[in-house]
């Protein structure tokens, strides 16, 4: 049977990508590997894990650092910046939606192929929001009502599957799953098997 293995933001951590490749059982050629964004910066090795996605046939979303890095021209090799430039900002299966941080609550599936301008800023960079998707000054501390996490005021039927929120760490609600366990802060790199309703964990050292 294949299997996706959705993976949380890796941020340049080799190592602890390829432990959780072995932890999940990966089979090349039969299982398809899924980021949620954030492949590059903070960790030790980021042009590693965008070769590593290469030889994986591996998909991703871009990630706010992923952006960051391409405006900036931070990636020397010419082939590993036109692949994650290449890469989408959502993916849509029939079951799940993959965005890196999250979704705003009157998009719908139609307007997930078509964002631009503000609306990149959000799918790359939103935690909290309003009901009609206006955002807090700041983060942290929690902003508190009427700002609430993102996916709380998503509905589904469709489940998401985000990063991002490194602070919050695994998160499960009921229309979402947030993946984003803090690796490259020395906490743990995830992934997510919904064939086999697994959550497979390494530490970020191994």
């Amino acid at each position: 049977m294949s299997r996706r293995i959705f993976v949380g933001d890796i941020h340049g951590c080799l190592d602890a990508f390829d432990r959780l490749l072995a932890a999940a059982d990966h089979r090349p050629g039969t299982d398809r590997v899924i980021a949620v964004g954030d492949l590059v910066n903070k960790g030790p090795d980021s042009p590693g894990v965008l070769r590593r996605m290469i030889e994986l046939d591996a998909a991703a979303v871009l990630g706010n650092h992923d952006y960051e890095w391409l405006a900036e021209g931070r990636i020397a090799d010419p082939t590993l910046a036109a692949w994650l430039r290449a890469r989408p900002l959502t993916l849509v299966f029939d079951d799940v939606i993959v965005v890196h941080a999250g979704l705003h609550p009157q998009w719908d599936e139609a307007r997930l192929g078509r964002l631009e301008g503000d609306d990149v800023d959000f799918a790359l960079n939103v935690r909290y929001c309003t009901a009609t998707g206006e955002r807090p000054p700041s983060d942290w501390p929690p902003p508190g009502e009427p700002y609430r996490p993102w996916y709380t005021f998503w509905s589904g039927p469709k489940r998401v599957v985000y990063g991002h929120w490194a602070r919050a760490g695994l998160t499960v609600s009921a229309h979402a799953t947030g993946l984003d366990s803090a690796c490259v802060y020395g906490g743990a790199l995830t992934a997510w098997i919904p064939e086999e309703d697994r959550f497979v964990q390494v530490p970020a050292t191994g």
